[in-house]
C-alpha cells in the first residue's frame, strides 16, 4: 500500500470512529427531557420547585397545563408537550396525572414513566373505578358534590387532606385557587397502559390522605415500578421537591441503563 493510500485509510478510520463514539455515548446518556403532568384540583404551578432543581441539573423541562376536563383532552395536551420535547422523554404524573401518563406514555418518544403518589390504572380502569371500593379505615378525600359536572375539595379540609406538610399560607392559596376537576376526567378509562411496555418508577407518599398508601403500593407493584418511599402529604411534589426531583433524575438515568 502506498503512503498516500495508507494515510487515506487511517483518516477514513478516524472519521468512522468519530462518528461512532458519539452515537454509542448517546445510547447510554440519561434522558434529558422531562415532561411534568399535574393532577386534579391544581395546575402546573405546583411543579415550580421540582422544575427549578431539574433545570439547574441540566434537564430540559416542560410543564403540562391540562384542562382536567376529560382524559382524552388531557392526553391530547400532554402528547403535544411530548412532541415538542427534545429527544427521549421521561413522563412524570402526580395523582390523576398518573392516569394521563399511563394513557399518553405509549408515545414512542417516552422512555420511562414516573408516578408521584399517583393513580396507575390497568386497561379499562379509571380514577372512578380505582376509588370505588376503598379499604376499611382509609381516609376519605373531602370531595364536594359535583357542580355543573366539576368537582372541588372542601376548602376548610383541603390542607389536612391534600397538603398537610405544605406551608400554611401556600396550602391556603392552593385551596382557594383550585382548578375544577371534570367528572369526565375521573371516569376516563385507560385503553393501553404504557407501564406494560415502559420502565416505571413510583414515589409512595407515606403520609398521603388522598390516595391510601396501600393502594399506592398495590399499583406500584403491579406496574413493576422501582418504588421509593417518601414521608410527605399528597402534595409531596410541592413540599419535598428535592426528593421528587431525585426520583425523576433516577428515572432519567435508569432509562439509559435499560437501553444498554
Amino acid at each position: 500500500m502506498s503512503i498516500a493510500s495508507s494515510l487515506f485509510a487511517t483518516a477514513a478510520s478516524l472519521v468512522v470512529a468519530a462518528a461512532t463514539i458519539p452515537a454509542a455515548q448517546a445510547q447510554s446518556a440519561p434522558a434529558k427531557s422531562i415532561v411534568l403532568v399535574h393532577g386534579g384540583f391544581v395546575d402546573g404551578s405546583g411543579w415550580e420547585g421540582v422544575y427549578k432543581i431539574l433545570k439547574k441539573d441540566g434537564y430540559k423541562v416542560s410543564i403540562v397545563q391540562n384542562p382536567t376536563t376529560s382524559l382524552a383532552d388531557d392526553v391530547a395536551v400532554t402528547k403535544r408537550a411530548i412532541a415538542a420535547a427534545e429527544g427521549d422523554v421521561v413522563l412524570v404524573g402526580h395523582s390523576y396525572g398518573g392516569v394521563v401518563i399511563t394513557e399518553a406514555g405509549t408515545d414512542p418518544k417516552v422512555a420511562g414513566l414516573v408516578y408521584i403518589t399517583a393513580f396507575a390504572p390497568d386497561k379499562g380502569e379509571s380514577v372512578s373505578s380505582l376509588i370505588a371500593n376503598p379499604p376499611a379505615g382509609a381516609p376519605v378525600p373531602p370531595i364536594l358534590p359535583p357542580q355543573d359536572g366539576f368537582l372541588f375539595l372542601d376548602k376548610a379540609k383541603f390542607a389536612a387532606s391534600f397538603a398537610a406538610d405544605v406551608k400554611p399560607d401556600l396550602a391556603a392559596f392552593m385551596a382557594d385557587s383550585q382548578v375544577p376537576w371534570g367528572v369526565n376526567a375521573l371516569t376516563g378509562a385507560v385503553t393501553e397502559p404504557a407501564w406494560k411496555s415502559k420502565p416505571s418508577w413510583y414515589l409512595v407518599a407515606t403520609d398521603d390522605k388522598m390516595i391510601p398508601v396501600e393502594a399506592q403500593r398495590m399499583m406500584a407493584k403491579r406496574t413493576g415500578a422501582k418504588t421509593i418511599d417518601q414521608a410527605g402529604s399528597h402534595a409531596v411534589y410541592v413540599s419535598q421537591p428535592a426528593a421528587v426531583a431525585a426520583v425523576i433524575a433516577q428515572a432519567a438515568n435508569g432509562v439509559a441503563e435499560k437501553k444498554k
